[in-house]
C-alpha cells in the first residue's frame, strides 16, 4: 500500500473544505462554530483511497487567526495540496501557508485552482500564473496546477489522479524510534485515554511501552486505530488514534519510544528566513512551533548580527519552557507582533551546549549531512571528552553511528580518537616501566592524569587495554603482560641482592641494609618478592619485617620436620632456635611464616607439624602471634 499525508493549504474561503468533501465524502468541519461561520478553525481529517494508495488529507484552517492551529496540522505533512481561488489568485494566507510548507521541507505537491465554474478563462490563467510564481519564489518546484470545481466536478478526476501520484510506498522493515506529536486527547468508555496525532517516525504496536513528553511520563499502548479501523501496527506518515494505559497526556505533548527524546534546554538549529519578510531577524524573542508544541524561544545567531530575508544560518534557540524535540525536527518561528511566520528550520542538536561563534561552521556542515553522519561529526568534534552514549544515539536518530565506540560508564568516543588515547596510554605505561624495570610499575591513576588529555575517560580506556591483555593492573599499578624486559645490568643487580639473602640463610639481613638507601636496590627486593624468590616474615610483637630466601625456608622445614615428628608435646620457640642455630630475633618471624604456610601450627606455646592431630590442646588460634 502506498501512502501520503497531504496538507490542504490556502487562504480562507478559497474552497478547501468543499474540495475535500467532494473528493472524499467527508465534511472536515466538525465544530458547531465552524458550521455557523463557514470557516475551518481546527485541522480536519479525511481519507482518500484508490489505485493501491491511501491518502490522509488534512484540511488546515485558512484564516490568519488560526495559523497556529494550521501550523500544528501542517507539520506532519509529507506533501501539499495548495488551493487557490481562480477569481482571487494567491492571497495573504496563500503566501503564508506556502511559506510554511517550504520551511517544513515539503517539496512535493499539487495546486488546485478552484471555483472555475465562477471564473473566466483569463482569471484562471492569472491565478495559475500567480501560484507558479509563488512556488518558484519559495523554491518549492514545479507542481502541477490543475483547474477544477467542487460544484461542477470539472477537473476533479485529474486532481484526484495527481494526488494519488503523491503517495509513496509505506516504510517497512526495521521498527526504528517512534515520535508522534499529539493534537487531541479524550476519554472514551471502554478504551480509556485516547490521543490522536500523525506518526512522524518509527512504528507502533499494541503492547509497546512509550514515553510522554515533556516528562517523561510512561504509558502502554492498548490499541491503535486509523480513520476508525483497528490496526495491528502502524508506520510513519499515518493519522492515528492511540488508546493508552498510564499517565495523562494532552495536546502539545509528544508520544515517543523510550529513550528517543530528552529535555531540550538549548537547540542547535539551521534557520531560514522567508524571502518576503519585511526586515532582517536578529537576537530577539519568537514563538516556536514544532510538531504540536508551541513555546517562546530566544534566537541567538552564531556568526552574524542579523539574518536577512531569504538567508539561512546557524543559530541557537533557548526555549522558555520544558521542551523535548528529536533531531531533524522541522520548526517554525513566528513574531508575536506583528503576528506572522517569518522563519523556520531544522533542529540539528536538541541537547546542545552553549556555542561560540566559531562553531557556526560545524553547524553549517551538520545541516548538509544525514543524522548518523552529523552525529559522527559532532562526536569527532568532542574529541577525547566524548559524548554520553544515550545522547549520541538520539543525535543519530536512534542508533550509534558506525564510527562510534561505546565505553563502560555511558560514554562514547570516535574510534579514531579512542585509538589515539589507547596508543598514548600504552606507550606511556611502557615508557614508565622501562625507566624502572625492577619497580612495581607506574601508579595507574597518576599515569592516567599525565598520559591522557583532561576530560578523557581514562579508566574506560585502560579497561579496554586490560581486557585485550595489552596491560595488566596489579594492586593499582600498570604492568606488562609478560613482565618488563630486563637488561644485563638489572640481572646482575638481582643476582647480587638475591645472594645477600641466600648467603645469610636463616639469619637474613635487614632489607634496608641491603638496599642501602638505593631505590633501585629496593625495587630489586620487591621484584624478587613478586617472583617468589624472597618471602616476607612479620614479627607482630616487634612490629618489624624480615625477608627470607626461599632456600632458607626450605632448609628450615628440612631440619625441623624430624624433630617435630618425634616430639609428642611439640617444640617451643627456643627448641626450634637451637635446632636451626638462630636467635629468637629471627626465630619468631620464621615460625610465624611457617605457620602461615601451613607447615606448622601453634598449640599453646609449642609448634607441631600441621598434619598431626590437635589432641587436647584445642584448635589452632585464628591469628597466630609471637611468643612473649
Amino acid at each position: 500500500m502506498r501512502r501520503a499525508l497531504i496538507g490542504v493549504l490556502g487562504h480562507v474561503d478559497h474552497g478547501k473544505t468543499a474540495l475535500v468533501r467532494t473528493l472524499t465524502g467527508t465534511d472536515t468541519d466538525r465544530l458547531p462554530e465552524e458550521k455557523r461561520r463557514g470557516i475551518s478553525i481546527l485541522p480536519g481529517y479525511a481519507r482518500l483511497e484508490g489505485e493501491g494508495a491511501e491518502l490522509d488529507l488534512v484540511d488546515l484552517p485558512g484564516h490568519e487567526r488560526f495559523v497556529r492551529a494550521m501550523a500544528a496540522g501542517a507539520s506532519a505533512m509529507r506533501a501539499a495540496l495548495l488551493v487557490v481561488d481562480a477569481r482571487e489568485g494567491p492571497r495573504t494566507q496563500t503566501h503564508e501557508h506556502a511559506g510554511i510548507a517550504a520551511l517544513l521541507g515539503v517539496r512535493r505537491g499539487v495546486v488546485a485552482v478552484t471555483r472555475t465554474d465562477l471564473a473566466g478563462g483569463g482569471e484562471v490563467a492569472a491565478a495559475t500564473e500567480g501560484a507558479r510564481a509563488l512556488l518558484a519564489q519559495l523554491g518549492l518546484g514545479d507542481w502541477p496546477c490543475l483547474p477544477c470545481s467542487a460544484v461542477s466536478g470539472a477537473g476533479l478526476a485529474a486532481l484526484r489522479a495527481a494526488l494519488i501520484d503523491l503517495a509513496e510506498p509505506e516504510v517497512t522493515g526495521e521498527a526504528g524510534q517512534a515520535w508522534m506529536p499529539l493534537d487531541r486527547a479524550f476519554h472514551r468508555p471502554g478504551a480509556g485515554l485516547v490521543v490522536t496525532g500523525a506518526l512522524r517516525a518509527g512504528r507502533l504496536m499494541p503492547g509497546d511501552t512509550v514515553e510522554i513528553w515533556p516528562g517523561p511520563r510512561h504509558a502502554t499502548i492498548r490499541a491503535l486505530q486509523s480513520h476508525g479501523r483497528v490496526l495491528e501496527e502502524a508506520g510513519p506518515g499515518r493519522r492515528l488514534a492511540v488508546a493508552l494505559k498510564g499517565d495523562a497526556a494532552g495536546p502539545g505533548d509528544a508520544l515517543a519510544s523510550p529513550g528517543f527524546l530528552a529535555a531540550s534546554p538549548m537547540l542547535d538549529a539551521w534557520v531560514t528566513v522567508l524571502p518576503d519578510v519585511p526586515r532582517a531577524l536578529r537576537r530577539e524573542e519568537f514563538r516556536l512551533l514544532c510538531g504540536t508544541a508551541e513555546c517562546g524561544v530566544r534566537l541567538r545567531l552564531l556568526d552574524r548580527a542579523e539574518l536577512s530575508p531569504g538567508e539561512s544560518g546557524a543559530a541557537q534557540l533557548q526555549p522558555d519552557v520544558s521542551l523535548a524535540l528529536p533531531v531533524r525536527a522541522r520548526f517554525l518561528l513566528r513574531l508575536p507582533l506583528p503576528v506572522g511566520t517569518v522563519a523556520g528550520g531544522v533542529v540539528l542538536d536538541p541537547e546542545a551546549p552553549r556555542h561560540r561563534g566559531r562553531d557556526a561552521a560545524l553547524l553549517q556542515s551538520l545541516a548538509a549531512l544525514r543524522p548518523e553522519q552529523a552525529a559522527q561529526r559532532v562526536l569527532e568534534a568532542a574529541g577525547p571528552r566524548g559524548l554520553p552514549t544515550d545522547r549520541l544515539r538520539r543525535l543519530a536518530g536512534g542508533r550509534l553511528p558506525e564510527g562510534a565506540v561505546a565505553l563502560t560508564g555511558g560514554l562514547s568516543l570516535a574510534d579514531s580518537v579512542l585509538a589515539e588515547l589507547e596508543t598514548a596510554l600504552r606507550e606511556a605505561a611502557r615508557d614508565a616501566i622501562a625507566r624502572n624495570t625492577l619497580g612495581p610499575g607506574p601508579e595507574a591513576r597518576a599515569l592516567l592524569r599525565t598520559a591522557l588529555p583532561v576530560g578523557a575517560p581514562g579508566e574506560a580506556v585502560a579497561a579496554r587495554l586490560i581486557a585485550r591483555g595489552v596491560l595488566r593492573l596489579v594492586s593499582g599499578r600498570f604492568a606488562l603482560p609478560g613482565g618488563a624486559a630486563l637488561g644485563e645490568a638489572e640481572h646482575r643487580l638481582l643476582r647480587e641482592v638475591e645472594a645477600a639473602f641466600r648467603n645469610a640463610s636463616l639469619s637474613p639481613p635487614e632489607p634496608a641494609a641491603v638496599a642501602a638507601g638505593d631505590r633501585v636496590r629496593m625495587s630489586a627486593i620487591r621484584h624478587l618478592l613478586a617472583q617468589g624468590i624472597l618471602f616476607r616474615a612479620a614479627d607482630a610483637v616487634q612490629k618489624r619485617e624480615w625477608i627470607f630466601h626461599r632456600d632458607a625456608l626450605a632448609e628450615a622445614r628440612r631440619r625441623l620436620a624430624p624433630a617435630l615428628s618425634a616430639s609428642t608435646e611439640g617444640l617451643t620457640v627456643s627448641d626450634c632456635d637451637k635446632l636451626l642455630g638462630i636467635t629468637r630475633r629471627h626465630g619468631v618471624p620464621l615460625l610465624e611464616r611457617l605457620d602461615a604456610e601451613g607447615f606448622t601450627r601453634r598449640v599453646g606455646d609449642r609448634r607441631r607439624l600441621s598434619s598431626e592431630p590437635e589432641g587436647e590442646a584445642g584448635p589452632r588460634p585464628r591469628h597466630a602471634s609471637a611468643e612473649g
